[in-house]
């Protein structure tokens, strides 16, 4: 079994920055791919951003790229989404997910949010002025 435990959102005004964090404990901890997701009211979860504990390859949504970075500790068994930039359209639940098995490519596995086989329950992070 694995826990994730989200932190770090809140309440930014747009173009602001926050720093989610992402704890994994457990007694499986060899996962292959953790990442970053988000569901906004009325919308389908989607993929934020992912990293590969294999060889450190991310997938990066296009609206986020340039704006959001997804870093990893692995010796905390951590994963990081330093957010700046914000806008409104940012403003959702987010949430952190592992895929134990990487069996495709990291953005399909970030892009398709049923590869993931753990969850945590999410931060919500409101961009509003």
């Amino acid at each position: 079994q694995l826990q994730l435990v989200e932190s770090g959102g809140g309440l930014v005004q747009p173009g602001g920055s926050l720093r989610l964090s992402c704890a994994a404990s457990g007694s499986t901890l060899n996962y292959d791919a953790i990442g970053w997701f988000r569901q906004a009211p009325g919308k389908e979860r989607e993929g934020v951003s992912c990293i590969s504990r294999r060889d450190g390859s991310t997938y990066y949504l296009n609206s986020v790229k340039g704006r959001f970075t997804i870093s990893r500790d692995n010796a905390k068994n951590t994963v990081y989404l330093q957010m700046n930039s914000l806008k409104p359209e940012d403003t959702a639940v987010y949430y952190c997910g592992v895929d134990i098995s990487l069996i495709t490519t990291i953005q399909a596995a970030c892009v398709i949010t049923g590869f993931m086989d753990y969850w945590g329950k999410g931060t919500l992070v409101t961009v509003s002025s």
